[in-house]
């Protein structure tokens, strides 16, 4: 019997070199799946303006103009539709798919059900978490959000199986499909290959305190603005930059210029070297996630980004990520709001990691939360769910 290649179809509004966890674990999925003999093609979107697309050897991607909102992220129902229309035609008009992986919204979701299912296709649904418990979570009721779990839940019940990034997503998936899909937690991590300790990035002199990521109401990395304004009273010298894009933007940029915050910086999105470079020489990567907005299961990723580079962690709020850094000793937990930010804040200022420090953390990263090992789990999960098709096209 002739030995087949599985020909692996990426659908997902975001991918490198857009910034963020899911488009991360996407690019280390195709990769990952490359590296083992699979065919891989990705449909996604054009990124914001500034960033080139670097795709990896072997990994095809085509990319689809669609609407982004002021912050230049793909969110909200119109933007979704701008995606997920062209989609269906685009899964209809790729010739050669085995499997189709495919990231949320669910209504991206819904779309790949249906395409697969006229085509005779699996897929895999890929969740980092549950939308329809964060809409719940800032606010969403009624009719809106039983529609919402109704189509959250069909999305992922029609997959041969569910990708999840932790033990909690994957009980709230269980608790909205009622066990009608089989779901396989392989863990969530960051690229080590780009966020590494960086010896040769130039120093500064002044303690700095480092944000990446989504600026968002989910995350609200609002409270580290007002948290430095508490600290830099007593450390002039120290400084802030929040690297990213989000709804919250505009008022974090306003409350630095309220509080007269000149050592607020806010470079927007670059590149993840830019990034990994300002870890490096940081006293503290800062990571949050703003309780009772719906994503309290969730791990921010970008608390890996930080001690990957070997800088620990100011985490504010709750969930598995304030667990994970207080029982590992990856830094400071502390509740969502100014003072107690503030207090770990200067808990980092008083304690700036030592090189060994710093190894030590990079370290736990690589062999803890490797976007390698992570990858190599969900490629393991997607290549399985496509031997099936595989065996009946060899056979």
């Amino acid at each position: 019997m002739t030995v087949n290649r599985p020909r692996v179809v990426i659908a997902s509004r975001l991918f490198p070199p857009e910034p963020g966890a899911a488009a991360y674990r996407l690019g280390a999925l195709a990769r990952t799946l490359v590296s083992r003999g699979a065919s891989v093609r990705v449909l996604s979107t054009r990124p914001p303006g500034g960033l080139r697309p670097q795709d990896a050897p072997g990994v095809r991607v085509s990319r689809w103009p669609v609407r982004r909102d002021a912050g230049g992220n793909v969110r909200g129902y119109l933007s979704f539709a701008s995606f997920d229309g062209p989609l269906a035609a685009r899964l209809l008009l790729t010739r050669g798919v085995d499997l189709v992986v495919v990231e949320p919204p669910p209504t991206t979701g819904a779309v790949v059900r249906v395409v697969t299912a006229l085509r005779r296709r699996r897929y895999v649904y890929y969740a980092g978490d549950v939308s329809s418990a964060a809409a719940q979570g800032i606010g969403l009721r009624g009719p809106l959000l039983s529609v919402l779990r109704r189509l959250e839940a069909w999305a992922m019940s029609g997959a041969v199986c569910v990708l999840t990034v932790s033990d909690s997503v994957a009980e709230a998936i269980a608790d909205l499909t009622g066990d009608r899909v089989r779901v396989v937690v392989v863990g969530t991590g960051v690229d080590t290959g780009v966020f590494r300790p960086q010896p040769d990035a130039p120093a500064t002199a002044a303690p700095t305190f480092v944000y990446a990521g989504t600026m968002s109401e989910v995350h609200g990395a609002a409270v580290f603005v007002e948290a430095f304004g508490l600290v830099h009273a007593e450390h002039p010298q120290a400084r802030l930059v929040m690297f990213g894009q989000g709804t919250d933007l505009a008022l974090m940029r306003r409350r630095a210029d309220e509080l007269a915050l000149g050592a607020v910086e806010f470079p927007g999105v670059v590149p993840g070297a830019v990034v990994a470079a300002a870890f490096s020489g940081a006293v503290a990567g800062l990571a949050s996630l703003r309780p009772g907005a719906g994503y309290d299961i969730a791990f921010p990723t970008k608390m890996f980004a930080a001690t990957a580079c070997g800088a620990p962690v100011v985490y504010a709020g709750g969930g598995p990520g304030r667990t994970m850094v207080e029982e590992h000793g990856l830094g400071w937990g502390c509740d969502w709001e100014p003072q107690a930010v503030a207090e770990g804040m200067r808990s980092a200022l008083a304690a700036p990691p030592t090189p060994q420090r710093r190894a030590g953390l990079a370290a736990w990263t690589e062999e803890n939360a490797s976007q390698r090992s992570v990858a190599g789990r969900a490629a393991d999960a997607v290549l399985e769910a496509a031997d099936q098709h595989l065996y009946n096209r060899g056979s």
